[in-house]
């Protein structure tokens, strides 16, 4: 699928994958100043050591989803991490296109693909 024009649609399907969102190193800083957290307050309420025990990922909801999206978005949109802005260039999930608004859209208005008829069975 060609990327070359993704822009977000703010449909938060990327937010509700499981999967680790790991922290680049300044950006416990910057999302705990975001919330008004001590950065070691932040640390242990949000986030987990990775499973390589070499950086912190966000933790997530029991559903799944990130710990930060919320009924209108995303919490901390303001200072979301590199790899939540990066994607789908910088990382995406097996199968993103099925469920990224986005390219649902892109998917069902191109032209060279059939869409199922309303006769079909």
């Amino acid at each position: 699928m060609d990327l070359s024009n993704f822009y977000c649609i703010g449909c938060h399907a990327c937010c509700r994958e499981q999967g680790h969102v790991r922290l680049k190193k300044n950006e416990p800083d910057a999302i705990s100043s975001f919330l008004e957290l001590a950065v070691e307050k932040f640390i242990a309420q949000y986030t987990i050591l990775t499973k390589n025990r070499t950086g912190l990922s966000l933790i997530e909801k029991e559903d799944g989803s990130c710990i930060f999206l919320t009924e209108t978005g995303c919490k901390i949109n303001l200072v979301k991490p590199l790899q939540c802005r990066e994607f789908p260039h910088g990382w995406k999930f097996s199968g993103f296109e099925t469920i990224c608004g986005w390219a649902r859209q892109k998917r069902y208005h191109n032209p060279r693909i059939l869409k199922p008829s309303s006769n079909s069975k």
